[in-house]
C-alpha cells in the first residue's frame, strides 16, 4: 500500500507542474495550447544537452527552464497573439502545428534515440517497504515547493491579484488600468519555464526522448479538464486524481475475476485509464470538478 502511495505521488508530481502551466495560461488566453506538452520535451532535451556538456545538473535544470520560458514567450508574441485574432479555434489548430514543428525540430537536432542522463548510481531509499530513488525524492520536493510558491504568488501578491482579475474579466481588468499584455507575457514565460522544468525532472528518470510530450498530452489535458480549464490549482488536484487512476490500473490484482492468483494490467493500459477519466469528465463534469469557479471565470 505504501508503494502505491509513493508511485501515485511520483506520477502526480510528473503531471502537476505541466498541467498547472497549461491551465494558468488558458485562464488568460482562453484557448487550449496543444503545444504546451512539447515545451516539456524541449526542456528535457535542453537539460540533457547542458548537463552532457559539463554544466552541473541543478544549473542545467534552471537554464533549460529559462530557455523553455523564452521559447514560449517568443511563440506567443510572434505566433499565438496573431492567431488569437481569428478566435480560439484557430489558435488551437495553430498550436497543433507548432507542436508538430517542435517535434520535427528536436528530432532533427537530437534524433529519435532516447538520451539517458549520466547520473551517479545511488541505492534507493527504503521507507516501510516502499522504494524511492533520491532523484525522485528531489522531484517531489521541488514540485511541492513550486506549488507553494505559486499559491503565495496568486493569493498574496499584487501580481497574483492582477492575474486573477484578468482571468475573471479581461475587459474590466483593462479598464481598471491593469497592463494585460505584460501580465500575459509573464504568464506565458512562467508557464513555459514550469513545463520545461517538469519535463526535465521527468526525463531524469525516463530519459529525454522525442515522444515525451506526446506521452504527456492526454494525462495533462485530462488533469487540466478535470480540475477545470483556467483553474490552475484545480489542475493540480486533477493531476493527483489522474495519478491515482493510472497507478491503480497497473497495481490492482485482478486475479479474483479470472480465477488466477496474479493478474495485472499491462503498463500500456495507463493511457486507457486517462481516456476513461477524460471521457467521464466531459460527459458528467464538462466544466471540471470546480465548475462554479470555472463558470465564473
Amino acid at each position: 500500500m505504501l508503494q502505491f502511495l509513493v508511485d501515485t505521488v511520483l506520477r502526480a508530481s510528473d503531471l502537476a507542474l505541466i498541467a498547472l502551466g497549461l491551465s494558468m495560461l488558458y485562464g488568460l488566453v482562453k484557448f487550449p495550447n496543444v503545444a504546451h506538452v512539447q515545451y516539456a520535451m524541449f526542456g528535457a532535451y535542453a537539460t540533457y544537452a547542458l548537463h552532457s556538456s559539463g554544466v552541473p545538473l541543478v544549473a542545467a535544470l534552471l537554464i533549460a527552464s529559462v530557455l523553455t520560458g523564452l521559447l514560449t514567450l517568443v511563440l506567443h508574441v510572434l505566433v499565438f497573439r496573431r492567431l488569437l485574432r481569428g478566435g480560439p479555434a484557430i489558435a488551437m489548430i495553430g498550436s497543433l502545428a507548432i507542436a508538430m514543428l517542435v517535434i520535427a525540430g528536436m528530432q532533427g537536432l537530437a534524433g529519435s534515440f532516447p538520451r539517458m542522463f549520466n547520473l551517479p548510481r545511488v541505492e534507493p531509499l527504503v521507507l516501510g517497504g516502499a522504494r524511492i530513488a533520491h532523484t525522485q525524492l528531489y522531484m517531489i520536493g521541488t514540485t511541492a515547493v513550486l506549488l507553494a510558491l505559486f499559491v503565495l504568488l496568486l493569493f498574496y501578491t499584487r501580481l497574483g491579484r492582477a492575474m486573477r482579475a484578468l482571468a475573471s474579466n479581461g475587459m474590466l481588468a483593462n479598464a481598471s488600468g491593469l497592463n494585460a499584455e505584460h501580465i500575459t507575457y509573464f504568464v506565458s514565460f512562467s508557464a513555459g519555464a514550469i513545463a520545461g522544468l517538469g519535463g526535465s525532472m521527468l526525463a531524469l528518470s525516463t530519459g529525454a526522448h522525442i515522444n515525451l510530450g506526446n506521452d504527456l498530452l492526454l494525462p495533462v489535458f485530462a488533469a487540466a479538464i478535470l480540475g477545470g480549464l483556467g483553474n490552475p490549482l484545480g489542475a493540480v488536484v486533477g493531476a493527483l486524481l489522474i495519478a491515482i487512476t493510472e497507478t491503480a490500473v497497473t497495481n490492482i490484482n485482478f486475479g479474483m475475476f479470472f480465477g488466477r492468483e496474479l493478474v495485472f494490467m499491462p503498463v500500456a493500459y495507463i493511457s486507457a485509464a486517462s481516456f476513461l477519466i477524460l471521457l467521464l469528465a466531459l460527459l458528467f463534469k464538462p466544466y471540471g470538478l470546480f465548475d462554479r469557479e470555472v463558470r465564473r471565470v
